[in-house]
């Protein structure tokens, strides 16, 4: 492929690796529980220590998610989330935190009903530095991957403890900005990464690629993100924080406890993950 220019993924990854440090990757869905909640969320995300920050795109039957992220994205609808809130939020982001990447993670169905040229040139335009698509697999590259990659948008793919060497290839074939590796089998949040074996997926996927690898799934304490950093270039957390947010609203509404729910632990993830730079 021909030569693209640095996105902010790619200078807040080299800022990080400059530093000696991992990356803490957060996910929140969009929308949840309510516009201007999640929008607080995510301004709040970057000062709270992460340093790439995740965006659900709601969709109506996301069939990868455990219940904590369906429970979400079904708050998110009833709310009244939509792709074109949901890049309006990116764009309301970016109003006031020009640096810190952007990803929009969630199902091809809402984009492809959005219209795939307009999707990314309004993604784009708003902010967003990368996608991760997870029904879509490379076989499919046409529908979105390359498009998106013409227009300066990257495409992170998931690898799993069941992508061995015959497939890494054609998984990370058009990959940019990140790898992610899933690091249990299954949907998400419903069990707890094994440090051991993720430092040997890691290394694996490391001798096909030069990709930061960051780990997700099973991540919730500061203690567990300190010990997959560790093994990683990064740890990404999202149930947990979906968890912060539904435990903290009164008959499904947000309250004031709502954002300092997700801060805190947001802070606690990062000196899990500052801690495992320190020990490295």
């Amino acid at each position: 492929m021909t030569s693209r220019p640095v996105t902010r993924i790619d200078a807040k990854v080299a800022a990080l690796s400059a530093e000696g440090r991992p990356a803490l990757v957060t996910f929140v869905t969009a929308g949840d529980p309510d516009y201007d909640t999640s929008l607080a969320i995510l301004k709040a995300l970057p000062k709270a220590g992460a340093d790439i920050v995740e965006f659900g795109m709601p969709f109506s039957d996301p069939m990868a998610e455990g219940p904590p992220i369906q429970a979400s994205t079904l708050r998110a609808l009833k709310a009244g989330q939509t792709m074109a809130r949901t890049l309006q939020m990116v764009r309301d982001f970016r109003a006031d935190d020009a640096t810190t990447p952007v990803v929009l993670m969630g199902y091809y169905n809402p984009i492809y009903s959005y219209g795939v040229e307009r999707f990314l040139a309004d993604a784009k335009a708003a902010g967003v530095d990368g996608l991760i698509i997870v029904d879509l697999p490379p076989e499919e590259d046409d529908e979105l991957c390359i498009p998106a990659l013409e227009a300066g948008v990257s495409f992170i793919r998931l690898a799993t403890p069941t992508t061995d060497d015959k497939r890494l290839p054609a998984v990370l074939a058009n990959t940019s900005g990140f790898v992610y590796y899933v690091s249990i089998t299954g949907i998400t949040g419903t069990a707890s990464a094994d440090p051991t074996r993720v430092a040997d997926a890691v290394a694996r996927i490391k001798r096909h690629t030069d990709l930061p690898v960051m780990v997700g799934f099973g991540v919730r304490t500061g203690e567990q993100a300190r010990a997959i950093a560790a093994a990683a270039d990064g740890a990404v957390v999202g149930s947990a924080l979906v968890n912060a947010v539904r435990d903290s609203l009164e008959d499904g509404r947000a309250t004031a406890r709502t954002v300092p729910a997700v801060t805190g632990l947001v802070e606690e993830l990062a000196a899990g993950v500052r801690a495992a730079s320190r020990a490295g």
